[in-house]
């Protein structure tokens, strides 16, 4: 092994596509291991909208924030919907450093 490599789950709205791939590019060149939404669910891909498979899926996205350092949030034009916000608050309630692609405004 090269180095000690942080883990960071993407989280945020599956429609910022375009945004995920690209922070997930300058992130995996930053040294980091990045894990990423498995599907864009309001990008086209509607498998998400099949029965039982969003449950499962904002399930499992729990389990890689689990295995997560910190988590680093899509928060294009300052939106967080609510199973983003669900995440952050799971992440928060298990010590998980939590960071923005934009800042937050209060």
């Amino acid at each position: 092994m090269v180095g000690k490599y942080k883990v960071i789950t993407l989280c945020g709205s599956t429609k910022f596509k375009d945004d995920f791939i690209r922070e997930q590019k300058r992130l995996s060149l930053e040294g980091n291991i990045v894990i990423s939404v498995g599907l864009f669910g309001h990008s086209g891909d509607n498998e998400v909208w099949n029965e039982n498979v969003k449950e499962m899926l904002d399930d499992m996205h729990k389990r890689k924030i689990d295995m997560a350092d910190e988590i680093f949030v899509i928060n294009k034009n300052g939106y967080i919907g609510q199973s983003t916000k669900s995440e952050i608050d799971y992440a928060k309630s298990h010590n998980k450093i939590v960071k923005y692609m934009e800042p937050l405004h209060q």
